[in-house]
């Protein structure tokens, strides 16, 4: 016998075969894989006849309306998006491989449609998904949430009372209808209506969600296209109360300034403190109202209009103020008793000690024997006296006569003052009629609009 032959029964008997470890059987998971991506080329349209257009179904849920900017003309929504297409390499039978009925893939290692939003405007901020679900028939099922900004036709006109539509249109980038079509995977009247995962707490509120499947034809080839329209309804009820309820009540306050006296000298100064209390509300809601470069809001125009009302209220009180002014001067100065008062009226005790002297010297003529005549009219005033003159007596008499002229000058000038008084009265309420059926008229316009589009 051989040394080597002995050698090798002498290994037999120390290591027995059962002791040598065994190579571990690949699980049935990994051999599909593994024959399923052997030969696979992910650049391919995956179908086995060229011809054939491969369908991709879409299908899409609204969670909810993260943002609404109106200057930029976008919107930023959070959706759930669902796109199930057949791959015709990706088919095995479960009975091979222990009942396996899908299994999930990598995108990156299989054929993904090039479907795109064309409203897309912004890098989304939603999780990377880096699997797909492909079942034993060849369906793949791609499922990712996404959060994105879109560009929408933004209409807030009617803010706060607004409502918008933004369309979310899906079509192939680059193949026609011949290569990739489009379908979608519930009824439409299904997707208009389910609301169930919507964020229902924000400001926005969702009515519905209509879809519809078109062609465009560019170069002579169709393209398929799904369209969904997001409609959406905007909360009035944060701005009523923060905006319009404070802008009506300041203009409720400012027309029942109108009845504090023209002539107490308060007026304007209350309406002046109105104003500029309305501009520092004005400066500080310009952050809550949206802003676009071509339309203004009507909102907008509301804190416009109620400004320049409050500066005609203002003005109007100026102007009424300014005629009590010119009645208490200019009918002083046109009067005649300004050369009396020039003389005697420089202060009021040289005026009284002037009247005292000349009544003080009457009693004294009249116990020395002599006898006056005072009637009311100035051309019945006399001194009657037959064989009496004297230059001290003469200068009474001038002086009498000035004084009465003095009382009936200043009663006339009473009397023109309280005419031109109740005149400027007059005119105040007058113009506060026009004031007050102007600011009805714009009110009642805007509570008609806002309230028939808050109810439609």
């Amino acid at each position: 016998m051989s040394p080597i032959l002995l050698l090798c029964i002498f290994f037999s008997v120390i290591c027995p075969a059962d002791s040598v470890p065994e190579k571990p059987k690949r699980s049935a998971l990994n051999q599909l894989t593994r024959t399923l991506l052997r030969h696979y080329d992910c650049g391919i349209r995956p179908v086995i006849n060229w011809t054939s257009p491969t369908m991709v179904y879409i299908d899409l849920i609204i969670q909810s309306v993260l943002d609404v900017d109106g200057q930029m003309q976008k919107v930023t929504t959070s959706i759930w998006y669902r796109q199930i297409w057949k791959d015709e390499f990706l088919v095995w039978d479960p009975e091979e491989f222990d009942g396996i009925t899908e299994i999930s893939l990598s995108s990156d290692a299989i054929w993904v449609p090039d479907v795109i939003i064309s409203e897309f405007v912004g890098e989304g901020k939603s999780p990377v998904i880096p699997y797909v679900y492909v079942n034993s028939s060849g369906m793949v099922k791609n499922y990712k949430p996404i959060q994105m900004a879109s560009a929408c036709d933004l209409e807030i006109y009617a803010f706060p009372f607004d409502k918008q539509n933004c369309t979310l249109t899906f079509r192939s980038w680059l193949h026609s209808v011949d290569e990739v079509d489009l379908a979608l995977l519930r009824n439409p009247e299904e997707i208009a209506t389910d609301t169930r995962e919507f964020m229902n707490n924000g400001e926005w509120e969702l009515l519905s969600v209509p879809s519809h499947y078109w062609k465009l034809n560019l170069a002579n080839k169709d393209y398929a296209h799904i369209q969904f329209n997001v409609l959406i309804r905007r909360r009035p009820l944060l701005y009523v109360v923060s905006v319009l309820i404070p802008s009506i009540f300041l203009m409720i306050v400012d027309v029942i300034s109108f009845y504090l006296p023209p002539d107490s000298g308060t007026r304007i100064t209350f309406k002046t403190s109105i104003l500029l209390g309305y501009t520092v509300f004005r400066v500080n809601m310009m952050d809550e109202i949206p802003a676009t470069a071509i339309k203004t809001p009507l909102i907008g125009v509301f804190f416009a209009v109620c400004m320049v009302l409050l500066v005609l209220s203002l003005a109007k009180s100026i102007f009424v103020v300014k005629l009590l002014h010119h009645s208490h001067e200019e009918v002083k100065e046109m009067s005649i008793s300004a050369c009396l008062l020039a003389k005697y009226g420089s202060t009021e005790q040289s005026f009284s000690e002037t009247l005292f002297t000349s009544v003080r010297t009457l009693d004294d003529l009249d116990h020395s024997g002599y006898e006056f005549d005072l009637s009311p009219e100035p051309d019945l005033l006399s001194l009657t006296e037959t064989q009496f003159s004297s230059p001290q007596l003469e200068k009474i008499l001038e002086d009498l006569t000035i004084l009465k002229l003095f009382l009936q000058e200043d009663e006339i000038e009473g009397m023109a003052q309280k005419d031109w008084l109740a005149l400027c009265y007059k005119v105040d309420k007058f113009l506060f009629r026009i004031y007050l059926l102007i600011f009805t008229v714009y009110s009642s316009t805007l509570l008609l609009l806002w309230s028939s589009w808050s109810s439609s």
